[in-house]
């Protein structure tokens, strides 16, 4: 099984909206996104990569599987 590895922010947003998310809509001190009643927090857009830990954390809050993540 493939591993994840770190994504940019706008690589984030492009492939939750590709999994059916929408947003990014600002919400406290962190834009969220939705799908239907799912509401995913995900980090302030910065200049370095979302690392994987981070990534694990917002695809178990958004219920994404790691192979549905990476496309197989």
């Amino acid at each position: 099984m493939p591993k994840l590895t770190p994504v940019s922010w706008s690589k984030l947003v492009k492939r939750l909206r590709e999994l059916e998310f929408e947003g990014p809509y600002s919400g406290g001190k962190h834009p969220q996104m939705r799908q239907g009643d799912l509401t995913v927090i995900i980090p302030n857009p910065h200049q370095g990569d979302i690392g994987v830990g981070l990534l694990q954390r917002i695809l178990r809050q958004a219920r994404i599987s790691r192979t549905e993540w990476l496309g197989e």
